[in-house]
């Protein structure tokens, strides 16, 4: 179930800090509407990597599309070039 609190209760901001774990982030609502979420640090930066991940694969997607896509053999082809240059 969420942790839902009146921002109001940031007077005493240790109790609602210690209600913010991973997995379990604390809502702060102002005037009755959701307003503010806070996350337990693992938690923002796993979403900053998943972001950055999707934003990649969105890249290659638009290269696909516009240059065209690659063939399972072209990709090993290339890897192993790769690794024989190392």
């Amino acid at each position: 179930m969420p942790n839902i609190r009146p921002i109001s209760d940031l007077r005493n901001y240790s109790d609602v800090l210690r209600d913010v774990s991973v997995g379990a982030p604390v809502f702060l609502t102002k005037n009755g509407r959701g307003r503010y979420a806070i996350i337990d640090i693992q938690d923002y930066e796993k979403t900053r990597a998943t972001l950055k991940l999707m934003d990649e694969l969105a890249k290659g997607k638009k290269s696909g599309e516009e240059k065209g896509w690659l063939s399972p053999s072209d990709v090993r082809a290339h890897f192993r070039e790769k690794t024989n240059e190392e």
